[in-house]
């Protein structure tokens, strides 16, 4: 009798710890971040996608793990991140140049189109996607848009441009399959030493022009303002003569009207009274018969 209870002790022993080592086995924890996407042995993708937390999993089901966080990447020549090797690129330029280049870029999967993802990657991982398809995509269409500019954009004034072009075109180019890039840098940028001679050339060059051009344009503003001075002085100039003539005119005619008023005003009774209070009491003097009168002595 103890012997029997001493095996059933033991089966049961026995099914609990398998009960439990099923449990483990049909236990699938989804970190945070991430969803999963169950695949059905039996039937395939039936659509079910895993939240982050533990879920019970029928031992004929498989879960795969996609990022809805934002994951950084890099492709850089020092080991950073998930690039512990060189993965620095080269890209080519329109001028048949060739630049390496560091990048950085974020990304994501799209959480409403994973079993879309997972399906047309048959099956595989979101690592894996980022080892075997993003990172060389990024890689070959990077190529397809630096290959539009010279290497002096590329490496100088238009390199934030050619940044925001690209950030663009990835973004579009990975959305179809359920892949959205958040952020695109180039990290660094490296030519040879005859390339960035010629840059460096271009650069100072462009100096120039912009330092001559700075010149000009103050010079420009300088002689503006000269011409406007003078043609102040000008119509100040006009003014005070027309001024002045305007002032000798004014007292040309009232020196004419007092002259007037003063001729209209002796008559001759006040000639002769001028005259009579300015005589001497002397008499003219006559000489011969044909004398003349003088008239000295009642001036």
């Amino acid at each position: 009798m103890v012997k029997k209870g001493f095996i059933g002790a033991i089966v049961l022993a026995v099914i609990l710890f398998g009960g439990v080592i099923l449990g483990l086995m049909c236990t699938e924890r989804i970190p945070a971040g991430y969803v999963g996407v169950v695949y059905n042995m039996n039937g395939g993708v039936d659509g079910e996608v895993l939240q982050q937390g533990w879920h019970l999993v029928s031992p004929t089901k498989k879960v795969t793990t996609y990022s809805i966080g934002i994951e950084q990447s890099y492709l850089t020549a020092e080991s950073k991140g998930d690039s512990p090797n060189d993965e620095s690129f080269n890209i080519p330029t329109s001028d048949g140049k060739t630049v390496r280049v560091n990048l950085e870029f974020s990304y994501r999967f799209d959480e409403d189109r994973v079993a879309e993802t997972f399906t047309l990657f048959k099956g595989k991982s979101g690592e894996e996607i980022k080892n075997t398809f993003i990172k060389p995509k990024i890689i070959a269409w990077t190529q397809e848009v630096s290959a539009n500019y010279p290497v002096t954009d590329i490496f100088g004034d238009k390199r934030t441009e050619i940044n925001a072009e690209l950030d663009v075109y990835l973004r579009d180019k990975f959305d179809k399959y359920g892949i959205i890039i958040d952020t695109v840098n180039f990290t660094d940028i490296s030519v040879d030493a005859e390339t960035a001679a010629a840059i460096q050339k271009k650069v100072n060059a462009q100096q120039e022009l912009e330092l001559a051009n700075i010149e000009a344009q103050t010079a420009k503003v300088q002689a503006e303002k000269d011409k406007e001075v003078a043609q102040i002085a000008a119509e100040k100039a006009i003014i005070e003569a027309e001024a002045k003539a305007e002032a000798t005119r004014i007292a040309a005619e009232a020196e004419a009207d007092a002259n007037a008023q003063i001729a209209a005003s002796l008559t001759p009774e006040l000639i002769d009274k001028i005259m009579y209070e300015k005589w001497n009491g002397e008499l003219p003097t006559v000489s011969g018969s044909n004398a003349i009168v003088s008239m000295e002595g009642l001036k």
